[in-house]
């Protein structure tokens, strides 16, 4: 079967742009969240036939056109606080709009409410879907010819502790070597390695310096608003952060993100996100230490890599010796796991998460990081 040609249109540019160019047919277009409310005269003389639009804005009487015409038209979805049609991933100035009222009115907040997972309503669920796909789109669309390297760790980790310190450091290191730090974009190691890749272009002291602003406010219990504010101070004062990613999840929505990721691809369905996350790290994943999530997530990711094509494993790094061996004895079960398969050369354990060199030259697939 013959592929779909087709072309994505987020914008009313691109829109104008493809018309300019002499287009008389929309097939293959996929029109998404564009504003076509002024556009009814041109899209009067287009064939739609083949064209996908989704969340477009249109008049009545063009929607009911285009679909009679051969065109998917995907309506808007009122009652849903989301755009589940959006192009871009998530800012942490649009998830936190509204802080000064306090989180509970801010978009993230509302969002978290609205997608409570004790009910089971299918318009909601469909919303969510829809919203969640569309964030894979751009998603992809972010991370593309990007290294990503996933940190993950515990949600727990409180500022002000040295293991945030170094996750920080870490999360600098991975970025000033070339890698985009990708976390799953909430509290404690996850913000911390966010943080440490938003100061890696500016000078050593601003990390010190900040870390000692958030240390004021070392968890989002039991204000999140005083929490977030700290760190949106620390962004003030040190502005045009480097870039990075985080993808949280409103399954998890107790925990909020961090608003160091300058990117944020969040998700309703925890176990796509999970997915999403591990899929995208593909220059690796760093595991700092942390609990049941974390574990779950070695072992996903383990799991991706004893079943990978020959060429495509990804290096994983555990970091900790005590976290991973006597504590919670992850790495002798994943060692055993490895063992004669090609994964085996590409599993690691460092010492802790202040040897940067020696995690990135493993990511780097220059040197072993394993005792």
């Amino acid at each position: 079967m013959r592929k779909r040609r087709s072309v994505e249109i987020e914008t009313l540019d691109e829109f104008d742009r493809l018309v300019s160019a002499g287009a008389t047919s929309m097939r293959g277009w996929q029109v998404q969240g564009v504003d076509l409310s002024a556009r009814s005269d041109v899209l009067g003389r287009l064939d739609p036939r083949g064209a996908l639009l989704l969340g477009a804005r249109l008049e009545p009487a063009v929607e009911e056109r285009l679909r009679a015409r051969g065109a998917l038209v995907f309506p808007t979805l009122p009652d849903v606080p989301v755009d589940v049609y959006r192009s871009a991933l998530y800012s942490p100035d649009e998830l936190y709009a509204g802080l000064d009222e306090g989180y509970a009115a801010t978009l993230d907040a509302r969002a978290y409410a609205w997608a409570d997972p004790s009910g089971h309503d299918l318009y909601d669920l469909v919303a969510q879907s829809l919203h969640d796909v569309a964030v894979d789109d751009a998603l992809e669309e972010a991370v593309a010819e990007r290294l990503v390297v996933g940190v993950m760790g515990g949600h727990d980790l409180a500022r002000g502790s040295d293991g945030y310190a170094a996750a920080a450091r870490l999360g600098r290191g991975l970025t000033r070597a070339g890698f985009t730090v990708a976390t799953g974009g909430g509290p404690g190691a996850m913000e911390a390695a966010n943080l440490g890749a938003w100061l890696a272009a500016h000078d050593d002291d601003a990390l010190g310096a900040a870390l000692a602003v958030l240390a004021d406010v070392p968890s989002y219990s039991p204000d999140v608003a005083a929490w977030a504010r700290a760190a949106f101070e620390v962004r003030r004062r040190w502005p045009e952060g480097a870039m990075s990613l985080g993808v949280p999840t409103w399954f998890y929505g107790h925990e909020p993100p961090n608003v160091f990721a300058s990117a944020i691809a969040k998700y309703f369905k925890n176990a796509i996100r999970e997915d999403v996350l591990l899929h995208v790290c593909r220059a690796g994943v760093v595991f700092l230490p942390g609990r049941g999530g974390t574990v779950q997530e070695v072992f996903q990711d383990a799991c991706e890599n004893y079943y990978a094509a020959a060429g495509q494993v990804a290096p994983m790094v555990l970091v900790g010796r005590d976290a991973w061996t006597d504590e919670l004895p992850v790495w002798p079960l994943l060692e055993r796991l490895a063992a004669g398969r090609e994964m085996a050369a590409r599993v690691h354990l460092v010492d802790d998460a202040d040897d940067v060199d020696a995690v990135t030259k493993v990511l780097a697939g220059t040197g072993s990081g394993t005792a």
